[in-house]
């Protein structure tokens, strides 16, 4: 079972300030919260994207690449119906520029 982002950060964060040293002055405390926040506008600029969202997407690239595959079979099959060359990646290139 896959953990949420979140608790992945949590559990993280409590190893981190389980190691720091106990402390009566509250020191730990202000550590722990400016370590927290600090961490979590880092995480935040790094644009970082949920285990879900990467499969997502790549599921959708898998049937994007399936689609094109079959439509070039399709392309190269009018082509060769019709007696015209197939064409190559040198001929779209050319074309798309």
């Amino acid at each position: 079972m896959q953990q949420n982002p979140n608790q992945n950060f949590e559990n993280f964060f409590k190893q981190l300030t389980d190691v720091l040293p106990k402390d009566p002055l509250g020191l730990k405390d202000d550590l722990e919260k400016n370590l927290r926040a600090a961490m979590q506008m880092t995480f935040n600029r790094m644009n970082l994207i949920t285990r879900e969202e990467f499969d997502v997407q790549a599921a959708v690239l898998l049937r994007t690449r399936e689609k094109l595959e079959a439509l070039e079979t399709r392309v190269a099959a009018l082509e060769a119906a019709q007696g015209i060359g197939t064409s190559t990646d040198t001929d779209v290139e050319l074309v798309s520029n």
